[in-house]
């Protein structure tokens, strides 16, 4: 497995406050727009470069550059209603694109919007020192329906296809022939949709309510600090429920070859947290958690994995929250 600066993820996970969130309902029976509370997008934005010439992307922060080309964009805001299929958000980071013998072409403050699962993917696009907004693609709903949870919501594979304007942009910018309807990389797009338990502060047990767990002040008694005097919780009682609240994270198999397939679990997130999969630092992944606060990602073990111990690793974008689990590969196919 090739390592790759997948952990500035890390840096850039601090995306909004978790925001305290209701059962909202519209007028009619209808469900109403419930505000974002973070999340990720998944691209892998491949354009050609003019002839002869190797295209490259780089992303700009907060968005960062993953495995296999794909792009993380963290989900900035905006609003969604995951059953319907609708959802209005607002990507944040960039990339620029660039290729011996062109300019540079970036396109940043991206938008995605989804009405019944099809919208448009908005771009504000930069070139020789002039830019300006434009619609970029066209967006198609997946194979399946939203993946939904409590809290929060995953599309997959949503279908982006490029608009007569976004096809204009980058045939002028590469010199190259590109028509209204050309399919770009799949999109895959988690949110959280924010809950009661969700919008708990950092540290807090799962079912904890979050109006009466701030973080302590400095005039605070905190774990294992003796001269509070008016908290009567003993360091001992507030390091076990800490250990109580840190989530924890398991792997199906120990050692097995590679190329093989495994299976990672998590469990002690809040539900509907937007936790993000990492395999030796290396972002991959994006899940929601469950009603219990559990996750579960399958991935691959990479043929060119080197034999010995790797590292899985789940964490929160909203914050530090995170636990890891290391299994081994083995020069033989046995998996045990």
């Amino acid at each position: 497995m090739t390592n790759t600066p997948g952990a500035a993820v890390t840096a850039a996970g601090v995306l909004l406050a978790l925001l305290c969130q209701g059962t909202a309902t519209a007028q009619g029976g209808a469900e109403a727009p419930r505000e974002v509370s973070g999340g990720f997008a998944s691209w892998d934005p491949v354009f050609g470069a003019p002839v002869d010439a190797a295209a490259t992307v780089t992303a700009e922060a907060p968005a960062v550059r993953g495995s296999g080309g794909r792009t993380w964009f963290p989900v900035g805001g905006g609003s969604a209603v995951p059953r319907a299929g609708d959802a209005d958000v607002d990507l944040d980071g960039s990339i620029r694109l660039g290729g011996a013998g062109s300019d540079t072409l970036t396109l940043g403050e991206l938008r995605l919007r989804l009405d019944g699962g099809t919208g448009t993917l908005r771009v504000r696009a930069e070139r020789a020192g002039e830019g300006g907004d434009l619609t970029l693609a066209e967006v198609g709903a997946g194979s399946a329906p939203p993946t939904v949870r409590s809290g929060g919501a995953t599309w997959s594979g949503l279908r982006v296809s490029l608009t007569a304007e976004g096809a204009r942009l980058l045939a002028e910018w590469s010199g190259r022939s590109y028509a209204a309807g050309d399919r770009l990389a799949p999109l895959d797009v988690t949110v959280g949709t924010g809950s009661s338990e969700a919008g708990r502060p950092e540290g807090g047990a799962a079912g904890e309510s979050g109006d009466d767990t701030s973080s302590p002040s400095p005039n605070t008694g905190g774990a294992g600090d003796a001269s509070g005097t008016g908290d009567t919780t003993t360091g001992s009682e507030e390091a076990e429920r800490e250990t109580e609240a840190a989530p924890s994270a398991a792997v199906e198999l120990a050692s097995l070859a590679a190329g093989a397939g495994q299976r990672v679990t998590g469990e002690g997130f809040a539900p509907g947290e937007v936790v993000l999969v990492a395999i030796d630092d290396d972002t991959r992944y994006q899940a929601v958690a469950d009603d219990s606060g559990e996750v579960a990602r399958d991935f691959p073990v990479y043929d060119t994995a080197t034999e010995g111990a790797h590292t899985v690793r789940l964490y929160a974008v909203t914050g530090g929250r995170e636990a890891a689990a290391e299994f081994t590969v083995l020069a033989e196919e046995t998996p045990s």
